[in-house]
């Protein structure tokens, strides 16, 4: 989803203009990365907290190149969701996994099986019965 789609979404359920609901949606975009900036850190209660966290120098390797390169530490901002959306999100894994389960179902068949046939049954080789002499006293 957009910012686009975001006004547009909000702009119906409430009833602003998309202009006037754009503006809002700037202005609170704008206010968490203020926030970041000068405090680190801003939690925004059911929905998550955004932090801005130090990641330390270390060295790497180009993938292209396999050449070790060294990393600069640099400032990253992380985001750790709150209970209302972790809920959320574990619902709807929970629903996809129910629905593969169905489609699962689904595919078998009435008979609950595969219409294929059969793979052909392959025998084990035999275990080798050769022990060499050095373990012969230590088994």
């Amino acid at each position: 989803m957009t910012k686009k789609e975001i006004v547009k979404a909000i702009s119906e359920e409430i009833g602003l203009t998309q202009l006037k609901t754009k503006d809002i949606v700037q202005k609170t975009f704008d206010a968490i990365v203020e926030t970041l900036v000068a405090d680190g850190r801003i939690e925004l209660r059911n929905f998550g907290v955004f932090e801005v966290k130090k990641r330390a120098a270390r060295k790497a390797r180009n993938p292209r190149t396999g050449e070790k390169v060294f990393v600069a530490e640099k400032f990253v901002v992380t985001f750790k969701p709150g209970k209302e959306m972790e809920e959320k999100v574990r619902l709807l894994e929970e629903a996809a996994a129910r629905e593969a389960q169905a489609r699962h179902a689904a595919e078998a068949g009435p008979t609950g099986g595969s219409t294929a046939a059969p793979a052909p049954a392959v025998e084990a080789p035999a275990p080798s019965t050769y022990i060499p002499p050095s373990t012969v006293g230590t088994l």
